[in-house]
């Protein structure tokens, strides 16, 4: 009967994980700080009436990297020049800002408090794209995120931010989703995967030749 049930054939017998080594003993530290995100304060800005659509991403990024260079060091060339770049930023709102490296800002409610938050990207001369976001609290400008990376793309999904970045690896790139902690009070890292590009080429490589797990997240600064 063309119109009947058939047989799939076996079923496959279903396993359980099997774990390897079993006795061994608990790590006392952590290899690296991949993932151990910290909130930072930002003075200097005021946010009316808990509103960051109502504070300008320039100033917010000035006052940043001022005092947190993130994921880079204050002797790094492209830190200094990034800094320098930012008074390129004009004072007024034209939109005329020359060589200035900060992106369109947008907006989207990543903490579930039911306000929006600011996500900012900021262009360094190293060919890497320093992603920032930033949430009100208590009247407190406060970064709930930082990494620097040779991103391909950008996307927002929900209350998540995938970024798409360089793979070392020929025809291959990163996917990381970063979702916001309530208990760290920060955006962390919740999956990271190394896939297929879909045009299946290599992307440009970043022209730091440090490995990648030093442009990975890590502790921006004490939250204090």
């Amino acid at each position: 009967d063309p119109g009947g049930l058939r047989g799939a054939g076996p079923t496959p017998t279903a396993e359980g994980p099997t774990h390897l080594w079993p006795d061994l003993p608990s790590p006392s530290v952590p290899a690296e700080d991949y993932g151990a995100i910290e909130a930072v304060k930002v003075k200097g800005v005021e946010v009316p009436k808990g509103d960051l659509r109502k504070v300008d991403p320039v100033d917010v990024v000035r006052a940043d990297f001022r005092e947190n260079p993130g994921t880079y060091e204050p002797t790094d060339r492209a830190y200094k020049e990034t800094v320098e770049r930012l008074k390129d930023c004009a004072e007024d709102d034209s939109g005329e800002r020359g060589r200035c490296p900060v992106l369109k800002a947008y907006y989207r409610d990543l903490t579930g408090d039911g306000r929006d938050d600011l996500i900012v990207g900021v262009s360094t001369p190293d060919d890497n794209l320093d992603i920032r976001v930033y949430a009100e609290e208590k009247r407190q400008l406060t970064q709930i995120m930082e990494m620097s990376d040779a991103v391909l793309g950008v996307e927002l999904a929900g209350r998540d931010l995938i970024i798409r970045a360089v793979s070392s690896l020929a025809g291959y790139e990163y996917h990381t989703v970063w979702s916001w902690d309530a208990h760290q009070k920060a955006m962390l890292p919740t999956s990271d995967e190394i896939v297929r590009s879909a045009k299946g080429a290599r992307g440009k490589a970043p022209k730091s030749s440090a490995p990648r797990p030093s442009t990975r997240p890590s502790p921006s600064g004490s939250g204090g």
